[in-house]
This record gives C-alpha cells, sequence and structure tokens, in this order.
C-alpha cells in the first residue's frame, strides 16, 4: 500500500513513521502540506490508499484528513475525530455522554457565568481554552479573584474562542498523570507523566515513566476512543482519590516518542498498522 504522511515539520515521530511504513511493506509518500496544494474538483484522485495525519496545528490537521477524504483516501484520524478531539469542549461532551468519568467541568459565554461556574464546581478550579495543546494558556486559580484576573485577560484576547470559559474542577493528582494509547479495537501502552508542576505535559518538562498495565486502564482507554468514534489516540488521564481514573483530554495527532523509549513499544509501527488494516 501507499501510505501518506502528512506534515508540517518532520520531527521525531514523523521520521519513526516514515521508518514502520517500510518496515512493514508499504510505501511511504511523505506530503509536506505547505508544499502542496489539493484540487477539489469532481474526479479529481489523490494516489494513496491511507493517510496518516500529523499536522501540527490542529486547524490543518482537521482540513487536511477533510480534503484526503474527499479525495477517497482512509485517513488516520478520520475528519470527525479530528473535530471531536480538537474541541476540548466537545471532548467532554461526547465522553460524559457516553458515561467516562471526567472532572466536574462547565462552560460559560461572560466573566460573570465563569464565576458562577467556578463556585458551583468549588475552588482551586482549572480554566483552559477550548482548544490547543501542550498545557498553553492553562491556569490554576485559587478563589474568585485569581479568576477575575485571568478571565479579563482571556476577554481582551481577540479571538471569541477565548470568550468561551471551559472550567474544570482541579484534580489533585499524586504527582504524576497518565498518558495511554490505543484505538476502539485495542489498548497499546501508557506512561506516567512525572512531574511536581501541576501541569504534567512532558512538553512542560515531565518525566516519562512506564506506566503498569491495568485492566481498569485499558477499558478505560477502549471506552474513550469508541465514544469519540474511533481512531489512535493519545488519551490523558488523572488518577483522583475516590473517583479512581478520569480522562482529562484526548488528542487525535499525540506525539508518542517519548512514550516509545521508555516503554519499548513500537508505537509509530501500531500506528501503521492501525491505519492499513
Amino acid at each position: 500500500m501507499r501510505v501518506a504522511l502528512v506534515y508540517e515539520r518532520l520531527r521525531e515521530e514523523e521520521r519513526q513513521l516514515i521508518r514502520a511504513i517500510e518496515e512493514l511493506g508499504h510505501e511511504p509518500v511523505p506530503l509536506h502540506l505547505n508544499s502542496n496544494f489539493f484540487p477539489l474538483d469532481h474526479g479529481e484522485t489523490f494516489e494513496a490508499d491511507a493517510a496518516l495525519i500529523r499536522a501540527i496545528s490542529a486547524a490543518k490537521a482537521h482540513a487536511s484528513a477533510v480534503t484526503l477524504s474527499s479525495l477517497g483516501v482512509r485517513v488516520v484520524n478520520s475528519p470527525e475525530v479530528l473535530s471531536i478531539c480538537g474541541n476540548k469542549l466537545t471532548t467532554t461532551a461526547r465522553l460524559s455522554e457516553a458515561g467516562i468519568p471526567t472532572p466536574k467541568t462547565a462552560v460559560a459565554f461572560s466573566l460573570e457565568g465563569a464565576l458562577e461556574a467556578a463556585k458551583s464546581i468549588g475552588y482551586p478550579v482549572v480554566i483552559k481554552p477550548v482548544n490547543g495543546s501542550w498545557g498553553r494558556l492553562v491556569s490554576l486559580a485559587q478563589d474568585e479573584e485569581e479568576l477575575r484576573t485571568i478571565l479579563e485577560h482571556r476577554e481582551a484576547i481577540p479571538s471569541p474562542y477565548y470568550r468561551i470559559h471551559y472550567i474544570q474542577e482541579f484534580i489533585r493528582k499524586p504527582g504524576r498523570d497518565v498518558r495511554a494509547y490505543g484505538t476502539e479495537k485495542a489498548f497499546i501502552t501508557a506512561i506516567y507523566r512525572v512531574s511536581d508542576h501541576w501541569v504534567t505535559n512532558t512538553a512542560r518538562g515531565a518525566k516519562a515513566v512506564p506506566a503498569e498495565y491495568r485492566e481498569d486502564l485499558a477499558d478505560l482507554v477502549i471506552r474513550t476512543a469508541e465514544a469519540l468514534g474511533g481512531g489512535f489516540l493519545g488519551v490523558d488521564i488523572a488518577e483522583d482519590e475516590e473517583r479512581g481514573l478520569v480522562v482529562i483530554e484526548v488528542n487525535g495527532v499525540t506525539e508518542f516518542k517519548n512514550a516509545a523509549r521508555v516503554t519499548g513499544v513500537d508505537i509509530a509501527k501500531e500506528l501503521v498498522s492501525y491505519a492499513v488494516g
């Protein structure tokens, strides 16, 4: 099969994917988004059987998935899954509908509404943009005064997305959270992201260590993928003292080099196998 690799920057993950495509006996078709265009005229085709969407920008990832899907290419992940995962509010709503445990969450569309939402949830609270990754612009408010300051700054940003206030309870993590990888068919592997900071993200300096296999973790990852329409996903999970595992958010274009390094699992090969399977 010809497998397109749709990318903006050729990072370590993309190099691993090209290697995996070749080792599995397929032909890699590197496709640099910023150097190409895609005609959408009726009857146009694209010479690839499958495509791995690896754009860094969530907007470009979704747009490229829509484009290639319209040209008859099987894309991983699908435009529908990327659209859901690219919006934290949509993700949480879908997970809640499916009975997947998540932190207490509220959405408000004004400063006053957000203050009332936080009061209902109980301080401290976490405020996130509905889109974004790597823990950027994620804030912790210990009380109403801190929250008001954060919200006033957000509302000064000239984007309607920052006037949608997505507010969650603060989960007191045991110095770590879980990044798990899987599909609607199978759990693949997981790591702990260990940090003294409350934002446990490897892009922010957290240390990756292998997580032991747990039946409840594997089941939660598969159920999460099912709830979001399938796909190859990175699932961020917190360990709550009372409720156990709760899903924080889900990544539709997931980074995996640190997880592959510490677990020894060939995540690139798992992703390619899923895409062509």
